[in-house]
């Protein structure tokens, strides 16, 4: 997944100082080196925080049609939950949701309000959910929620923040806060920013309103922490076992299926399927973000899971990526075109990235370093579960794949490899930063491009030339 962000390194490093006072020579030296980190699609990644940027590359149409066909159809109304409670039995049951726009997070909130929770999503910007573009982009994962603005990383105001919400309950009691916060990009400064002190923040406020109980979507590769935004997440979780007011649930999954789905367009356009070593070097078996969604708000009501750590995988038996090249390939209908890369090229990479950083003091490469760290520990450690009581869902990843394969998939820069959308209207949001999702829809309906552009959830969107953040 942060291999995906190898080609965005090189401009980063050149661009992001541009009164730096390092050699010319290792801006190009660390180009050559990190445009290498592509040569691997990570098949494991963690959660966007709740602004990632994203993209939709769909097979023709137009956006608001494609998003539609992409986003799940509205719940029954008379669902129950995973434990058999109806909805009528959690309506005065106050859920808040932070992270609630990235990929999780907008799953969890659909999955509060289907159980019939009263469901409180936390945004930093409530006009990017529920402005006519925003409608287009997140469809129905906010319909039945109150959105509520506010700022995570501000303490004091998170923490008005719920005692205002705590007031619409008759308990006057929040009974659930739901975690789905994550850093974008792994490296430390992000990390102990959102990993662990935004999330941090949530849980204090909780505790200072008397919350009852607190689900964290953590991460399975914790269990064998050496990076930064692990760290960082083993810190917060620390913090929520050593309190005593709020009981709580920690859920590590797998792997999300976005995150092994990422070279799908590339292979659609005939370049060969990307792995390292002999393509069975790691095994994994993901969860769907429905299927992760709904653990998460059965934990809010199953005694069972409280005060515990839950390892979490989906329904598929161990996937090597080679098996996942497969049945990619033959959800496209085509043969299979593998691309082996030798493991060693990671440690040249990270050594070469972090001798220049030792050398010139470069917070720059050494986040690069860091990346890289990432993106051999995906290269080399399973993502798996195999006790059945730690594997959940129904959606396998062969119908994910044969799903996207006809309906196309929500692009994200930090998890999507190669297939960046290059066409004349993803261009033309670049070039016009005032064009909105409607112009784009009718671009594209009058183009029959192959991929709309979307605007990034915070004001910002990817220049997928250069690969900079450019603010719209």
């Amino acid at each position: 997944r942060i291999l995906s962000l190898g080609r965005k390194i090189p401009a980063a490093i050149h661009t992001a100082s541009p009164h730096s006072t390092e050699p010319e020579s290792m801006n190009r030296i660390g180009a050559v080196l990190a445009l290498a980190l592509v040569a691997f699609p990570m098949s494991h990644g963690f959660m966007s925080i709740t602004s990632s940027t994203r993209q939709r590359v769909v097979g023709g149409g137009s956006s608001s049609t494609s998003l539609q066909m992409f986003f799940a159809s509205k719940p029954d109304e008379d669902a129950t939950n995973g434990n058999g409670a109806s909805e009528s039995q959690n309506s005065d049951k106050i859920a808040v949701v932070a992270g609630a726009t990235g990929y999780i997070g907008k799953s969890t909130v659909r999955e509060s309000v289907r159980q019939g929770y009263k469901t409180i999503a936390l945004v930093r910007d409530r006009k990017k959910v529920e402005s006519e573009e925003g409608k287009m982009l997140y469809g129905t994962f906010f319909e039945g929620a109150e959105i509520f603005e506010c700022d995570v990383c501000d303490a004091d105001k998170l923490t008005e923040a719920f005692r205002e919400i705590s007031s619409k309950s008759s308990s006057g009691k929040i009974d659930a806060v739901i975690s789905c916060l994550a850093s974008r990009s792994g490296i430390k400064k992000d990390a102990y920013a959102i990993d662990y002190q935004a999330t941090l923040n949530c849980l204090e406020s909780g505790r200072a309103v008397d919350a009852r109980h607190f689900v964290l979507l953590s991460a399975f590769c914790v269990k064998n922490p050496w990076l930064q935004f692990q760290q960082a997440k083993l810190k917060f979780e620390a913090a929520l076992e050593a309190q005593n007011d709020m009981t709580w649930s920690i859920v590590r999954p797998t792997a999300f299926f976005k995150s092994v789905s990422g070279q799908l367009e590339v292979i659609q356009q005939g370049a060969p399927f990307v792995m390292f070593g002999d393509g069975e070097v790691t095994r994994c078996n993901p969860i769907s973000e429905a299927d992760l969604a709904t653990y998460l708000i059965d934990c809010i009501a199953d005694k069972s899971r409280s005060n515990k750590i839950i390892n979490l995988g989906g329904p598929d038996e161990p996937l090597t990526m080679k098996k996942q090249g497969e049945m990619l390939y033959k959800a496209v209908g085509k043969e299979p075109n593998f691309f082996y890369a030798p493991l060693w090229l990671f440690d040249t990479i990270i050594d070469s990235l972090q001798w220049v950083s030792d050398t010139f003091n470069s917070e720059k490469f050494e986040n690069a370093a860091e990346l890289g760290r990432i993106g051999k520990y995906y290269a080399v450690e399973d993502m798996l579960t195999t006790d059945p009581d730690e594997k959940f869902g129904t959606m396998t990843l062969q119908e994910h794949y044969d799903k996207i394969a006809v309906e196309g998939q929500e692009y994200d820069p930090y998890t999507t490899m190669f297939a960046a959308p290059k066409n004349a209207v993803s261009c033309a949001v670049l070039e016009d930063k005032s064009t909105t999702l409607r112009e784009i829809d009718r671009q594209g309906s009058r183009s029959g491009s192959e991929a709309e552009g979307e605007e990034e959830n915070d004001g910002r969107c990817i220049d997928q030339g250069s690969g900079n953040i450019v603010e719209t």
